[in-house]
């Protein structure tokens, strides 16, 4: 990638697959969202410019280079395979770091509290994946097919998302008079077969029709 490139990634700004940081001070934070761009369709770091888009360039590669090294490999699970590239911008070191789209997922990063959790990107920002997006997440990476026999369950929601447009997970159980896990369950199949979608915002999840 040339500067030119570089440029125009920072002019379209942070979002879904890209992250500025100005330099990398926590395996933690970063692992995050290395892990939420695994978990999506991949994303890249540009390492140097800060979150308002100015270019500061790196004082040193290497430090940065072993930050996300570390990060990929003993802060995610599975282990990620950063890809990096190193580009002078108004000779400034910008260093653009590559997650590809994982075949492995869900992927979990290492949290302070010495917990793994998944993560999701949604918008610029990493957050953590509901049960539901992880399930989605292991049988979608499973490559398991999924047969959907139309129940009276099927009916109501689809018939409900009609009229209403979404549903999120509580007014799904509420709808069909059934317990969160079936709910949950129901939800994922519809996902799977690309009956329905899931909706994700930083506050809450819904689902709406495909």
């Amino acid at each position: 990638m040339n500067k030119t490139n570089v440029r125009k990634l920072i002019f379209e700004g942070e979002s879904v697959t890209l992250d500025f940081k100005k330099t990398i001070t926590s395996c933690e934070k970063i692992a995050r969202t290395m892990v939420s761009f695994a978990n999506n369709k991949g994303g890249k770091l540009l390492i140097g410019v800060a979150d308002d888009g100015t270019i500061k360039g790196v004082k040193s590669e290497e430090e940065e280079k072993y930050m996300i090294t570390r990060a990929a490999h003993l802060f995610s699970r599975p282990a990620l395979d950063p890809v990096f590239e190193e580009i002078y911008v108004d000779d400034k070191v910008v260093l653009l770091v590559d997650i590809a789209a994982s075949d492995l997922k869900p992927h979990y990063a290492l949290a302070e509290d010495g917990k793994w959790w998944a993560y999701v990107r949604v918008k610029d920002k990493s957050v953590l994946a509901s049960k539901i997006v992880l399930e989605v997440l292991k049988r979608s990476s499973n490559d398991q097919g999924v047969l959907i026999e139309y129940s009276d369950n099927e009916r109501t929601l689809l018939g409900h998302l009609e009229k209403a447009g979404r549903v999120t997970i509580k007014e799904c159980a509420e709808l069909l008079k059934v317990g969160r896990r079936r709910a949950q369950g129901l939800l994922v199949d519809l996902i799977l077969s690309g009956i329905i979608k899931i909706n994700t915002t930083e506050k809450e999840e819904y689902y709406t029709a495909c």
